[in-house]
């Protein structure tokens, strides 16, 4: 069977089951605690609601503990599986370039399978919640979102011949996960509502597993790997796994290098407060005075599906008239302005109209993401997406375990304060860009070009 060079259903697939995923656990944590707390059943019905706004009757001091129990659950969750997964990404990204992009997409797929069957498994024999942390170690271990995401990037960046090709295929694949999380979002209410956590966990599981066929018999490699290559790894090439972003930085020439730095600096200070931000929406939305159910958390989730489709068109429009650095400053400022709306709001319309300011937040990533691979050779690809996952993997957990513990700390007296610490913490990021300007980055003075392009290319310097 002819194999096809199509990475996005992957992505999709994945980014959807995954994203199906992550509120389904975080709800189901949330319901388990609030049946603790309250040592009754939690009983979902339409016409019964399980936020409390009136803080002198008792039950709101229990709600709060609820809120605070959730909110250091998942940070001990999100820490669990933190050191295997940044081991991992950092070895398989790097061994994709050399040895094929798959096992970096393979690996994730089938641990976030036995992930998502665990927690199926929970669900229908009512297991202990500690059983998450098994889920995560096991994720972790076998590559978790990062190592995939490092994997499908640098997958996308071997089928691109040229900058502006680069630039719209990885806002693509950041759109297609932006969708595939939003859809996810959407149906994760109505699945939980009609068939209930257990269920909607065997929906996941299929979906993983679809992937990983899909992954092993349809997906040809970017990397083509001889029969020597597939032989033992010899100890030398063991250490070339480790040394890989270790020899990126240190094969480049000073100029690039410090770009690398400047740009890995704004594209994980962006991260850390754009998924800080992020999290508590669930947990902030569950709780007075907006009291949303399922399906309002759901729809939630889903219209922020609009900023990547928003960002992807945005992307796709100013490259045609605008340098790198002002898109990603346009949506820094674009996710400042939303989550500055989301500290205030009080009210359903309200937290819903946020998300119409964060039409273009998403644009920085794939900006951001591309503007480091044009200053990087093709058989470096991997290496640089391996440090990215090391680092998006540390960033994104410490960011969820920071935050969750801000929010626990601060939710009785003002649930708002994670956002506005968050929009705070965007203007390190957007201060960082404004240096890279400043010392003279433009879209293509730092692109690494062929030696036949070089001699072609007139008033454009190729990295040193």
């Amino acid at each position: 069977m002819k194999k096809l060079l199509q990475v996005e259903p992957v992505v999709a697939i994945y980014s959807f089951a995954s994203f199906l995923t992550f509120p389904l656990i975080q709800q189901y944590v949330y319901r388990k605690l609030w049946e603790e707390v309250n040592n009754s059943s939690f009983i979902n019905n339409l016409n019964i609601s399980h936020c409390e706004i009136n803080e002198s009757n008792p039950t709101y001091i229990k709600q709060k503990e609820v809120q605070q129990r959730a909110s250091h659950f998942s940070m001990s969750l999100d820490l669990s599986g933190l050191i295997p997964s940044l081991v991992v990404s950092l070895i398989l990204v790097s061994y994709s370039d050399h040895h094929g992009r798959k096992a970096a997409m393979l690996l994730p797929s089938i641990g976030a399978l036995v992930s998502s069957s665990i927690c199926f498994a929970m669900s229908y024999f009512s297991l202990t919640l500690y059983l998450f942390f098994l889920s995560s170690l096991i994720g972790g271990f076998l590559g978790s979102f990062a190592t995939f995401l490092g994997g499908c990037f640098s997958y996308v960046a071997d089928l691109c011949h040229n900058e502006k090709q680069k630039t719209i295929s990885i806002a693509l694949t950041d759109m297609i996960i932006g969708l595939g999380g939003g859809l996810a979002g959407l149906s994760s209410g109505y699945f939980l509502r009609e068939l209930g956590f257990t269920w909607s966990f065997m929906i996941a599981s299929l979906l993983h597993f679809v992937n990983t066929i899909y992954i092993i018999f349809c997906l040809e490699d970017t990397i083509k790997v001889s029969e020597t290559q597939q032989s033992a790894v010899r100890k030398e090439n063991f250490k070339k796994l480790f040394l890989g972003v270790f020899l990126l930085f240190k094969s480049s020439s000073c100029k690039n290098r410090t770009m690398i730095v400047l740009m890995l600096f704004a594209f994980n200070m962006f991260l850390f407060s754009s998924l800080a931000g992020s999290a508590i929406f669930t947990l902030y939305e569950l709780d007075a005075p907006l009291c949303w159910d399922e399906v309002l958390i759901g729809w939630g989730s889903a219209l922020s599906t609009l900023g990547f489709l928003s960002s992807f068109l945005g992307v796709y429009l100013f490259t045609r008239c605008l340098r790198d650095t002002y898109i990603v400053l346009i949506g820094i400022l674009s996710w400042i302005s939303g989550i500055i709306m989301a500290a205030f709001a009080t009210t359903t319309q309200t937290m819903l109209l946020v998300r119409l300011l964060l039409l273009f937040s998403a644009m920085p990533f794939p900006i951001l993401r591309s503007m480091m691979s044009k200053v990087v050779p093709d058989s470096e690809q991997g290496a640089l997406f391996a440090c990215i996952a090391c680092l998006e993997s540390l960033v994104g957990t410490l960011s969820l375990i920071s935050f969750n513990s801000i929010y626990a700390a601060t939710v009785v007296w003002y649930p708002g304060f994670c956002f506005l610490l968050a929009a705070g913490l965007s203007v390190i990021p957007f201060s960082t860009v404004c240096v890279l300007m400043c010392i003279g980055y433009r879209n293509r003075d730092h692109i690494l070009l062929d030696p036949e392009e070089e001699s072609t290319e007139d008033g454009i310097s190729s990295a040193e």
